[in-house]
């Protein structure tokens, strides 16, 4: 079943070595700035420590996330976690990792279906300040065109695929685009067999050296 089953969630909230950071996060999950257009209301999810090494920058929480205020509490996340070789108690031990989407609260559905865009207040209002709390970050991933086109800006490619493929021009910042692990992708995986063939072993080198 994909996903962690209710009573079987990692600690959300562990005490971390830095009152200022813990007391931000407060501040993040009390966050109501865009509270009228959220169908669901405001839930922010967020999950970091001062000595995470890898930053995880995402899309927004979806409906499973949002009940459970775990990230990537689904099959997306299950996929993540194959691709980046880590077990699940790695992958939500905020020390070793830090998880920020673009948007912090689930965006509502389109008409048309998939969710929404992640809402546009999140990234400007807190992104800089937490990143000033994480100085030891060695690999920061960027999931998906909403995290590339805000952090990368004119450096993108015309195109998601060609930003992935491109990955190498980027490493020497330690950025990593990726695209989402939606099974929607799994299609564009199968057209683009690069990517699990030269760089999930990059991924996958890096997470080990970086997290032993």
């Amino acid at each position: 079943m994909p996903g962690l089953k209710p009573g079987k969630l990692p600690e959300i909230d562990p005490p971390g070595a830095d009152a200022a950071l813990d007391a931000l996060l407060a501040d993040v999950r009390a966050c109501a700035i865009c509270a009228d257009s959220l169908p669901l209301g405001p839930r922010p999810v967020v999950r970091m420590a001062k000595s995470a090494r890898i930053l995880v920058i995402g899309q927004a929480p979806g409906t499973k996330v949002h009940e459970t205020g775990l990230p990537w509490n689904d099959a997306s996340g299950d996929r993540l976690r194959d691709w980046l070789g880590l077990s699940v108690d790695d992958f939500y031990d905020p020390a070793k990792l830090a998880i920020m989407p673009m948007g912090f609260c689930y965006p509502g559905r389109m008409a048309r279906g998939g969710d929404l865009p992640p809402r546009p207040e999140c990234a400007p209002t807190w992104h800089d300040a937490l990143r000033g709390h994480l100085p030891d970050i060695g690999l920061t991933l960027l999931i998906g065109q909403y995290a590339q086109r805000y952090y990368l800006g004119k450096r993108r490619a015309k195109t998601m695929t060609q930003t992935v493929h491109q990955f190498a021009d980027y490493l020497p910042d330690n950025i990593l685009p990726m695209p989402h692990p939606s099974w929607r992708n799994t299609a564009w995986m199968k057209k683009n067999p690069w990517f699990e063939a030269s760089l999930l072993p990059v991924l996958r080198a890096k997470v080990q050296a970086l997290l032993g």
